[in-house]
């Protein structure tokens, strides 16, 4: 290969060919398909299902499954429904969480605990899932991205909003959205962002914002967004900051929000886990008859405690069980093998047994033969 200004000049003949892993890469990517989990958390009426709908430029909300304004409940739960989209021979399985009954009721004090419960539960799951022995394909169905509407009232964040926003934004990238913006004036608006964008910082609340990277042309785009969080939407494709919105989520930063999902939020959660489990084990010698914090499930109610010490019982005999499989699986494999050897040098003893015996047969008859000619000839020369 020649060298040209430091560094190796390509030409057909020192052409290796690793150029072309991102190729590769590519096209086991698109093979294998793409997934995306996206929660929208926010009161009835503020046009959930129509943005979502507008997004994805898909009917994920339909009359034969209506959105959460729809199945309002009388108690805040967590449903999901999935919906495999494909474009340009890319698939996307999209899983659309929604909390239909948020925020609706007259005391919505620990409203956010369902929400809370199920983000978590599903890092225990891919948790659990990495913890397997056969591991070969673990389905990613962790929360990436949280859309959480804000109802457009004019007057700043609602306590509902910040202590939601207080509790989940360790857990999951939240965007805020300033939800049917198009009650307000644009000086209306802009300064309700400034409101919000002043009481999240003061509440010290972390939401999603895109890193810079060397890329100036980037760092731009990167910026204008910064500036114009939270997004004000309409349930609509051409009304207000919808584009906005559909770059950010879909076409720039999909791959960014799952790695700070995997990078961040879950391996704290997975520390907090494991130090936890470490910590309780270190410790049952010296606490017996106590319960540590992670044991007591300190905020919990005592059923929910108990369910959960039933689920972390459960999980972790099954993690012996799959263990003591594979222990006992292993055990009986290498007993096959010895006995098989054994077998084998049993058969073979015998084998050389059986020929030695037979040599020593031939040996004695032509000993004898010997012996009978030896015999005739001295009697022959007498």
């Amino acid at each position: 290969m020649a060298v040209a200004g430091g560094t190796l000049a390509q030409t057909p003949e020192s052409y290796a060919g690793f150029a072309n892993l991102p190729n590769q890469i590519y096209r086991k990517a698109v093979r294998r398909g793409f997934e995306f989990t996206l929660m929208v958390v926010g009161e009835a009426g503020l046009g959930k299902s129509t943005l979502v709908n507008s997004l994805f430029l898909t009917d994920v909300y339909s009359p034969q499954y209506p959105g959460p304004s729809h199945r309002i409940k009388k108690t805040v739960q967590v449903e999901q429904s999935t919906v495999l989209i494909k474009e340009g021979g890319v698939q996307l399985l999209l899983t659309i969480v929604d909390t239909p009954g948020f925020g609706d009721a007259l005391d919505n004090s620990n409203c956010w605990q369902p929400v809370l419960d199920y983000v978590d539960s599903r890092f225990e799951d891919y948790l659990w899932a990495e913890s397997r022995v056969n591991r070969r394909h673990t389905p990613d169905n962790r929360v990436h991205c949280c859309l959480y509407f804000i109802a457009p009232l004019g007057l700043g964040l609602k306590p509902l909003d910040v202590e939601f926003m207080k509790h989940l934004h360790e857990k999951v990238n939240i965007i805020p959205l300033i939800a049917k913006a198009d009650t307000l004036t644009l000086e209306e608006c802009q300064q309700f962002k400034s409101q919000i964008m002043k009481e999240i910082q003061e509440h010290k609340i972390k939401i999603y914002e895109p890193l810079e990277t060397d890329d100036e042309e980037e760092n731009k785009l990167l910026k204008k967004i910064k500036g114009r969080l939270p997004l004000a939407v309409v349930g609509s494709n051409a009304i207000i900051e919808v584009g906005v919105l559909r770059n950010m989520l879909i076409r720039t930063h999909m791959q960014d929000l799952k790695d700070v999902t995997n990078n961040v939020h879950y391996e704290n959660y997975r520390s907090r886990k494991l130090a936890a489990v470490a910590y309780s084990g270190a410790d049952s010698k010296k606490n017996k008859g106590q319960l540590t914090k992670f044991d007591t499930g300190e905020g919990m109610s005592p059923l929910a405690q108990k369910e959960e010490r039933k689920e972390q019982v459960a999980k972790m005999k099954k993690m012996e069980m799959d263990k003591e499989q594979v222990f006992e699986m292993k055990f009986k494999e290498k007993e096959y093998r010895l006995k098989d050897s054994e077998m084998e040098l049993q058969r073979r003893h015998e084998q050389i047994k059986k020929n030695l015996e037979s040599q020593h047969k031939e040996l004695d008859e032509k000993r004898r033969q010997f012996e009978e000619e030896k015999a005739h000839w001295e009697a022959q020369q007498r």
